[in-house]
């Protein structure tokens, strides 16, 4: 796969989350937040278990990625409580606030500051529409799940550059699932195992874990984690369509002025790796290629 695909992983990706993270929304009122959370990780985790069937880690070195790892993917899933209090784009933006701080603070070029900066125009209008407030405990939820996220960035490139297969992120969220499935159980009990709770929870555990990270790591092996950054960016995009498609949250006309802004930074960053990439010799590809 050559490294100007690696932009289209990445959007492919988001969309495929936030659509995983509208349905999972529809399920709270039967097993609440952290039971979404509990199915969306266990049930990706065996399926990612039996896909792969990953070997254990044998040095302390890969054990601290992979438990590194989990963990971050465990804290991005702060977001499903975040969504208790805020609509599903509020709840995005905000996230995406630590892999745009992510950007901004590897950035070396002028040229990626400025685009990392309308991206964060775009998250200021996105989450201050019309100046109302949020709810604290929404707001601290998502700025959680954004520190994770920038975490998450970071260790999975790592992971994706030391193997080259999935079994990394096999392992990483069967860990992310031993940490957050008794919070679940304690929420809900018995009504994960009802069957509608249990269909459901698989797709979001398809649509919102399996796929988005799998396209993720590999779109990590060709780009650096900067560029990531900006290019989710456009989440929020992928948020507010999925929100009024999946949930009825509709957009005013301030949130369509931030999406044009993040919109603007995302394809800024996939016309500069691209043209990055057309001036690269063979040899000087990411580790994975």
């Amino acid at each position: 796969m050559r490294e100007s695909t690696a932009p289209v992983l990445v959007l492919g990706s988001m969309l495929s989350i936030h659509f995983g993270l509208a349905v999972g929304k529809q399920l709270f009122d039967t097993v609440g937040p952290m039971g979404v959370v509990a199915l969306r990780l266990g049930l990706a985790a065996l399926l990612l278990l039996l896909l792969h069937r990953p070997a254990l880690p044998r040095t302390r070195a890969d054990i601290l990625l992979v438990l590194a790892f989990g963990t971050a993917i465990a804290g991005m899933n702060l977001v499903y409580p975040a969504l208790r209090y805020l609509p599903l784009g509020t709840a995005s933006a905000l996230q995406l606030i630590g892999p745009v701080t992510l950007a901004l603070l590897a950035s070396r070029r002028t040229a990626d500051l400025a685009l990392a900066a309308l991206a964060g125009l775009g998250v200021w209008l996105f989450h201050l529409p019309g100046g109302a407030g949020l709810p604290l405990p929404g707001v601290l939820l998502a700025l959680a799940s954004g520190a994770s996220m920038a975490c998450y960035l970071l260790l999975s490139r790592q992971a994706g550059a030391r193997s080259a297969g999935r079994a990394p992120l096999a392992l990483a969220v069967a860990w992310s699932a031993v940490l957050t499935v008794p919070f679940g159980a304690a929420e809900s009990g018995t009504a994960l195992l009802g069957t509608r709770a249990l269909t459901v929870g698989a797709l979001v555990a398809v649509f919102a874990t399996v796929l988005p990270y799998s396209l993720e790591m590999a779109a990590l092996r060709r780009i650096p984690p900067r560029t990531v950054g900006v290019l989710q960016s456009l989440e929020p995009v992928s948020a507010g369509l999925a929100g009024a498609v999946l949930l009825s949250e509709h957009l005013v006309p301030v949130q369509w002025l931030a999406l044009g802004c993040v919109g603007a930074a995302s394809s800024g960053t996939v016309l500069r790796v691209r043209g990055r990439c057309r001036g690269r010799p063979a040899d000087a590809r990411l580790a994975g290629d």
